[in-house]
């Protein structure tokens, strides 16, 4: 056979073993592009892992800096209400809070009003001056204050509670050494599950009002992230709670919740509760009543209503509801002060 035209030593050269000699570089391929294909791999992993956090980040960002309306009105220019513009310290020193104290002549009683998150003093939707009119008719003071996060100037970021039970303690001092006596917290939402913090530390209450009680822990807080976005409870809430320690100063752990959920507070609170609630599900209204033992205490749940729009939807029930409450309260804190008692 003529080795020129040999198929065997034409494309290995000859020799024992030479039909081997293109394997090496073919391995050396297959490697380099498999280390290509993991290293590309990853980067898409670690680009996708990134965009993941920075979402996160992007949400606890929003959560802790609301977007507040300014204020649009004042109780005179509302309801022809004479008030005062006050100004009084956080408990803790932290800040100089504003509001309106709305005086009734004459009168020990005064009702504060907490505001909600991505509210201020006005909350308009409620409508909160109604409800003030409706107190000063029943010859309570009030007092609305902006929180830190609604501050007209020198803004703060929100932390579900651990700054505003502060600022909300500052609140009951300052109407307290104005001669208050009597001192009713009506809260919403957030301004609810502040109220209820802020109760844990304080023997200045003696009555509450909550209304569409916002409570933030793990649970709500992915109850409301599911309502906008379809993620996975875990990792999100780990990485949220991470985060939002960076990104406001205050840890979920930080947020008294677990104390909130079991305690049965000294004074009666009267829980309304909506059962369309978006973002706070009624059973934690329900759970926290059934806490209470004092015998003024009650809930109220409302069927096909919504977040803090009940008195808008059921406004003369509502009314009927919260007289009858304060009457109560009134006439037990009348019957411990008399002297027979």
């Amino acid at each position: 056979m003529n080795r020129a035209t040999d198929p065997v030593t034409s494309v290995s050269g000859g020799g024992p073993g030479s039909e081997s000699r293109p394997a090496p570089v073919l391995s050396t391929k297959m490697i380099r592009f498999k280390h290509i294909m993991i290293a590309l791999g990853m980067s898409v992993l670690f680009f996708f892992i990134f965009c993941f956090i920075v979402l996160h980040g992007f949400i606890a960002w929003v959560l802790s800096n609301p977007t507040v309306a300014p204020l649009y009105s004042n109780p005179k220019l509302a309801k022809g209400m004479a008030y005062e513009d006050v100004s009084f310290q956080a408990l803790d020193n932290s800040r100089t809070m504003h509001g309106w104290y709305i005086p009734a002549e004459g009168s020990t009683k005064t009702i504060v009003f907490s505001h909600g998150y991505g509210a201020n003093r006005e909350e308009a939707w409620i409508p909160m001056y109604d409800l003030a009119h409706y107190a000063h008719r029943l010859n309570f003071n009030v007092l609305m204050f902006d929180y830190g996060f609604a501050a007209q100037n020198s803004k703060e970021v929100a932390t579900g509670g651990k700054k505003e039970a502060q600022q909300l303690l500052g609140a009951i001092q300052y109407v307290k050494q104005k001669g208050s006596k009597e001192i009713v917290v009506w809260g919403f939402s957030m301004g609810a599950g502040t109220a209820l913090q802020a109760g844990l530390v304080t023997k200045d209450i003696n009555a509450m009002i909550l209304d569409s009680t916002f409570l933030l822990e793990p649970d709500t807080l992915y109850h409301n992230l599911k309502q906008h976005l379809r993620l996975p409870e875990h990792p999100s809430l780990e990485i949220l709670e991470m985060l939002l320690p960076v990104l406001n100063g205050t840890s979920l752990r930080q947020i008294p919740y677990p104390e909130v959920k079991k305690e049965d507070y000294p004074f009666p609170i009267y829980f309304i509760h909506g059962t369309e609630d978006e973002k706070a599900p009624y059973p934690i209204a329900e759970k926290l009543a059934a806490n209470q033992t004092n015998p003024i205490s009650g809930v109220w749940i409302v069927q096909g209503s919504h977040h803090e729009l009940i008195f808008r939807e059921h406004s003369r029930e509502y009314l009927r509801r919260v007289s009858t409450f304060l009457g109560q309260v009134n006439a037990s804190l009348a019957q411990s002060s008399s002297p027979s008692s």
